[in-house]
């Protein structure tokens, strides 16, 4: 991708693929509102299609909240088998994907199917955004303090799934996590004045950090026992059920990380390649207390799981042991 030569962005793009952010932003006229643009879509990581259908929603949905922003549009995006599975079936990704888009009160305006010998669903989505209010990858600095609303594993129980190891608790509890919106993780650090967060996806936690601390010219320390984790995710780990995305990860940020003697499962862990995550907040001191308590509040569980920096743009050192 180095060799793909980008045309020039005009002053109206706040945002492009430069810092690795989540999504893109543009400027509307009168510079008080901006629109934030995002796509993603997979194949199915569980077995019910109605499911399928509501954590897509949510992972798509999820990288405007991840921009401080409020999504308000979604155009489907689908390729389907139509010789091997029913449209029934579609129907009911279909479905899945409408319920999460009635709970975030987002608008379905269409979209655009194909024939495809393997099934896929996601959504692109348009949302708004104050740009004096946004959040980004850039934005972190020195002192801040790293939360994250979501528990990790949904990688490693995803993969369980598909190789019938996982347990109902595990399905159950995964499910739930993935469909759960970031919309009041997302209020809340907006309200705050958080500066700098992402949400925590297919490049794991540790990926997913480098791009902010790239970004943001800073360095990290990460508590290995800071993140929450999904049950058995560990367990899933040491045994080796463990998808090749999160080894790729593994791969792409070890060279940039002191592990200290975490175990190999450890650090699988740490770079579990996540799906409908949670938010990676960077708040300052001024803000910290705010957030923590402004998400107690609304019910959103947090974890605190590190610090920013001053340091080598990218490096992250990781300290203790999980659990």
């Amino acid at each position: 991708m180095r060799s793909l030569q980008l045309p020039g962005m005009p002053p109206e793009v706040l945002v492009s693929a430069g810092t690795s952010d989540d999504a893109a932003v543009y400027e509307l006229p009168g510079g008080q509102t901006a629109m934030v643009a995002t796509v993603d879509f997979f194949t199915p990581i569980v077995d019910d299609p109605f499911d399928w259908g509501r954590v897509a929603a949510a992972n798509a949905m999820s990288d405007v909240y991840a921009m401080g922003g409020r999504p308000v549009l979604a155009l489907n995006l689908v390729a389907w088998p139509v010789e091997d599975l029913p449209l029934e079936m579609l129907g009911r990704v279909l479905a899945g994907g409408a319920a999460i888009a009635q709970e975030a009160g987002v608008a379905i305006g269409g979209g655009h199917s194909i024939t495809d010998p393997e099934p896929k669903y996601g959504m692109c989505v348009i949302g708004f955004v104050d740009p004096r209010t946004m959040t980004t990858n850039a934005g972190a600095q020195p002192g801040d303090k790293l939360y994250l609303t979501k528990p990790l594993g949904l990688g490693l129980i995803s993969t369980a799934i598909k190789m019938g190891e996982a347990t109902d608790e595990q399905i159950t509890a995964a499910v739930d996590t993935m469909t759960t919106l970031n919309a009041t993780a997302s209020r809340v650090m907006v309200g705050c004045g958080v500066k700098a967060a992402t949400d925590v996806t297919g490049f794991g936690l540790l990926g997913h950090l480098r791009e902010m601390l790239v970004a943001s010219g800073v360095s990290a320390v990460i508590d290995a026992a800071g993140p929450r984790l999904l049950p058995g995710t560990l367990d899933l780990a040491t045994r080796g059920v463990v998808a090749g995305g999160t080894r790729r990860n593994h791969g792409y940020v070890s060279p940039h990380t002191d592990w200290g003697d975490l175990t190999e499962p450890e650090q699988l862990v740490l770079a579990d390649a996540q799906t409908s995550g949670g938010l990676l907040i960077a708040a300052s001191e001024g803000t910290a207390g705010a957030v923590e308590e402004g998400l107690t509040t609304a019910g959103t569980p947090w974890s605190q799981v590190g610090e920013i920096l001053d340091g080598t743009p990218g490096a992250m050192r990781v300290s203790g042991h999980i659990g």
